[in-house]
């Protein structure tokens, strides 16, 4: 079986900010990836011209031409409301469905623990709430077979995945240089024109990701938390 790989989120873009760069290079080494975004992102715009299906349309059309730059085309929507995220057991079980099914050997989310940043970025509530639900997800639930045995019913065995990744913006045990393919991340963030507009991501980026490699010898880097579960 080829190795796979499944990021978990909570709207479109989420992915192109933390960890685009990460999942372009596990592409290239022959990893097939998912994205799951857990909601309908149907509060990605203060334009008071565009209702909210069209702009769920668009937010959907937009993640999709952005994952085609970096190689990924496997990708799920589930339909929460953008802003309400809860983690609950509708969420947990719907992640451990996922799980079962596409058996990824890593699944790359939000680092949980975190609230703000020393930088004054404040996380939003539903990344917190993907992040302890993924987090839940994977360990105990997705490989404990007495979770869930409506998803045995739906021939649904449990699985263990052997990776945890979660973006890390102030205690990474582990920098990926991707210094070649943050040219890939930077295309697949303009993707999301509803959510560019004018503004260029490509200092911020690359600020980025010379800041997280620093210290480690990589031009560019980004940071994670990696946890070890098998």
């Amino acid at each position: 079986m080829s190795k796979r790989a499944m990021a978990i989120v909570a709207h479109c873009d989420d992915i192109e900010f933390g960890c685009a760069g990460t999942i372009a290079t596990w592409v290239r080494d022959g990893y097939e990836v998912m994205y799951v975004i857990c909601t309908d992102s149907s509060k990605g715009s203060e334009d008071p011209n565009i209702g909210r299906d069209q702009l769920v349309e668009l937010r959907e059309a937009e993640q999709r031409a952005s994952a085609k730059i970096v190689g990924v085309s496997e990708i799920v929507f589930l339909p929460y409301a953008d802003g309400d995220l809860r983690d609950d057991d509708s969420l947990r079980r719907d992640l451990c469905r996922l799980i079962r099914s596409w058996k990824p050997e890593r699944v790359i989310t939000f680092d949980p623990s975190m609230r703000w940043s020393p930088g004054g970025y404040v996380n939003h509530p539903d990344h917190i709430a993907v992040g302890n639900a993924a987090l839940t997800a994977v360990y105990p639930f997705a490989r404990n077979r007495p979770t869930y045995p409506e998803l045995l019913a739906e021939g649904l065995e449990p699985f263990t995945v052997s990776e945890l990744w979660m973006y890390s913006f102030g205690d990474p045990n582990r920098w990926v240089d991707i210094s070649s393919t943050i040219d890939l991340k930077i295309a697949a963030l303009r993707a999301h024109a509803s959510q560019m507009k004018t503004w260029d991501p490509e200092p911020m980026v690359r600020a980025w990701a010379k800041r997280g490699g620093a210290g480690q010898l990589i031009d560019a880097a980004e940071t994670f938390r990696v946890l070890k579960l098998d």
